[in-house]
């Protein structure tokens, strides 16, 4: 079994729970996040093992920093991690939909399978699901709170209703 390492990081969207398995980032949630793990019995808080992630957090967060280059250990199904490659594709202050997305991971009938994908990205903010909304432009579900989501477009300068 691999170590899980951990820290947890202040920001204004709430306390952010990292973690990883040595190998890159794997985790990065929010207070109340939709299927977030918690510190389990055996996790070491190590929070030296996150500085560049924190460093290049608080870059993002201040409005220095558009892209994150991070060595990511990204966990799932084959159809996920390609939603997550392609999520790092979608440019900073810009957004995309479900349907296109699904078109250009070469999956043109299967917005939903590619919504559901989206809906569990282990990494948020760093992959960007928060740039994904509604073919009507409207936003539409996100695992950290609409409320985050709405705080992190408005971030990048992209109108928000």
């Amino acid at each position: 079994m691999d170590q899980v390492r951990y820290t947890t990081l202040s920001s204004p969207l709430g306390d952010l729970l990292l973690h990883d398995h040595g190998r890159g980032l794997s985790g990065l949630t929010f207070p109340g996040h939709r299927g977030a793990p918690t510190p389990a019995p055996g996790w070491q808080h190590e929070p030296a093992a996150f500085t560049a992630v924190a460093e290049q957090l608080a870059a993002y967060l201040a409005g220095e920093l558009t892209a994150f280059a991070l060595s990511l250990d990204l966990r799932g199904t084959e159809l996920q991690r390609t939603v997550w490659a392609e999520l790092c594709r979608c440019p900073y202050g810009r957004t995309t939909t479900y349907g296109e997305l699904a078109r250009r991971v070469g999956r043109p009938g299967a917005a939903r399978a590619v919504a559901g994908a989206v809906g569990r990205n282990p990494v948020a903010i760093v992959v960007p699901c928060h740039r994904v909304i509604g073919a009507d432009g409207r936003l539409t579900g996100y695992a950290g709170g609409l409320q985050r989501k709405r705080w992190l477009l408005a971030h990048e300068g992209v109108p928000v209703a």
